[in-house]
């Protein structure tokens, strides 16, 4: 039966319920401890060795658990109540929030909520600076660092200088601490990506000590670019962490993202760096799942082979509205079949996200792409042709890609199929591969016959032969085409959409691309989303992004 493995098993925490997990330390260190740390609880005592514990850095551990699970879970008690950050709970869940702007201003996906005025906005790119989704990605990214920051300071020489931990226990301390630098590198990488120009805080500045100053896009990118190179001596070796910890190939593959857009970020285009880390991650013995539905099931947690590093979720153990709980049940109709909930695995949906009928185009009439199955319109009528089409949940194509079920058909851990199971890939082999072979077709210094071979490695899966293998390197266009089915719904689509010309621009168009549903060109300004006012009002030193 799979479990949370990082909260549950990585860590060996037995008889630890996720809620006290998320305080950061364990009731078994500080005796009469409760969600609601007493007073007095603090740094000189979170960070000091635990002489009551299994081991003596286990509040250490727990400290971890809380950043990585700052990426999955909500807040410290889930599904609901004691939220991470004010509003919503299950709305503001890191992946859910993540995937809202990566998705919804694209084809790929359309949300039918129309009492949502923030749905509208991401529906029809036409959000600003009170957008809700736009504020509480902003949120969660500043919730993140800080807490990354926190850990990081804590893990000093200085700090761990006069504290009783043994050599042993330091390095495991300083292990720890590398994995938090990739997490905080993370989501400045999403920072970049999203709003561009964003304060930059470090370990170093403490609480207390001045307003953040911001940072342009070009300082932030330099930032992450530093921090990565640095970790991939620190990290542990490719595939030799536990299954949801980073190693050295997350720090290659996150590398490889961010020099992919350096074109974008900074106007400098990086792309033999992107081929270079593409291919150390290829070079560290990864291979594509054999069946790629099997990369979205409730134990996707078997397919290490690909998946580099995933966002972990646990129908029992990690009870939230958001991440593939929202995958799955927003793309479920609120009544659906009893043949299709078995499909999916879950008790029923919330009608909400599908995708435009651009995505049904990009697949063969027939049904020779494997991927196609991962697509319905059972009860659907794909285009959209009309105003309100974009409310009607049946309008659109179904995206049944996350499946709360099992290889061997059972189902994910929680007996009333609420919660799934589904481990959310952030990294995997397959965008690396589509990643090198971009960045060769873009003037990348490598090998032309590779990106053509790693290419034709995903075809071959996808069709189950090499019907549709190509023998020279494939244009722009149909990388982007490629990107889209075999990566969809991954929440990268609006940083591709971007990077190969199509975001704001009139010739490449879908429903609702700007309002109408024939869609239009955009404003320029939507290429990165605006900082929230409250914080503009809040920090004197930050500047708007141009156009809002």
């Amino acid at each position: 039966m799979k479990i949370l493995s990082f909260f549950s098993h990585a860590f060996r925490a037995p008889g630890l319920a996720i809620a006290v997990l998320l305080v950061g330390l364990t009731t078994s260190c500080f005796d009469g401890l409760n969600l609601y740390p007493k007073y007095g609880l603090n740094s000189a005592t979170v960070y000091a060795p635990c002489d009551t514990c299994r081991n003596k850095t286990d509040n250490y551990t727990m400290v971890l658990a809380k950043i990585y699970g700052g990426l999955s879970l909500t807040g410290n008690q889930g599904p609901a109540g004691q939220g991470d950050i004010s509003g919503d709970e299950g709305f503001s869940q890191y992946l859910r929030v993540l995937w809202n702007l990566q998705e919804l201003p694209t084809e790929e996906a359309i949300c039918a909520w129309a009492n949502d005025a923030s749905i509208r906005d991401l529906n029809e790119a036409d959000w600003n600076s009170q957008s809700s989704f736009v504020n509480m990605m902003y949120a969660r990214i500043f919730y993140q660092v800080p807490l990354c920051n926190e850990f990081i300071y804590h893990c000093s020489d200085d700090w761990l200088a006069d504290k009783a931990f043994s050599a042993a226990e330091k390095t495991t301390i300083q292990g720890y601490k590398a994995e938090a630098r990739f997490m905080r590198a993370l989501s400045y990488y999403h920072a970049v990506d999203l709003f561009g120009k964003v304060p930059l805080i470090k370990e170093d500045q403490r609480p207390g000590s001045g307003i953040p100053k911001q940072a342009s896009r070009v300082e932030l990118f330099n930032y992450i670019e530093s921090e990565l190179k640095d970790l991939e001596n620190l990290l542990p070796s490719p595939r030799s962490n536990q299954y949801g910890r980073v190693d050295r190939a997350a720090a290659w593959a996150l590398l490889a993202r961010l020099y992919l857009n350096a074109e974008v970020y900074t106007g400098t285009p990086r792309y033999t760096d992107c081929a270079t880390n593409c291919q150390k991650v290829i070079d560290a013995g990864y291979s594509l799942e054999p069946q790629y539905a099997n990369l979205f099931l409730a134990d996707n947690h078997l397919a290490t082979n690909e998946i580099i590093f995933a966002i972990n979720f646990d129908g029992l153990r990690s009870q939230n509205y958001g991440g593939t709980t929202f995958l799955v049940k927003s793309s479920t109709p609120s009544a659906p079949t009893a043949a299709y909930k078995e499909k999916r695995g879950t008790d029923g949906g919330w009608a909400g996200n599908r995708a435009t009928d651009r995505v049904w185009d990009w697949f063969p009439a027939d049904t020779s792409d494997s991927r196609k199955f991962l697509l319905d319109t059972i009860g659907m009528t794909p285009s959209m042709t009309i105003a309100s089409d974009w409310v009607e949940f049946n309008k659109g194509v179904l995206v049944s890609k996350f499946c709360n079920k099992t290889r061997s058909g059972g189902y994910g851990n929680d007996p009333q199929r609420n919660f799934m199971d589904i481990d959310f890939p952030m990294f995997r082999l397959a965008d690396v591969y589509l990643m090198y072979t971009e960045a060769i077709v873009r003037g990348g210094a490598g090998s032309s016959a590779n990106a053509i071979e790693y290419y034709n490695r995903i075809q071959q899966r996808a069709y189950g032969n090499n019907s549709n293998n190509i023998s020279s390197l494939p244009t722009l266009n149909q990388l982007c085409d490629e990107r889209g089915r075999e990566l969809l719904w991954e929440g990268l689509r609006r940083t591709d959409l971007i990077r190969f010309n199509r975001f704001i621009e009139g010739d490449y168009l879908w429903p609702y691309k700007g309002g109408p549903v024939a869609g239009q060109a955009i404003n320029t300004k939507f290429k990165v989303y605006p900082l929230p006012l409250s914080d503009l009002i809040a920090n004197p030193n930050l500047t708007q992004n141009d156009g809002y």
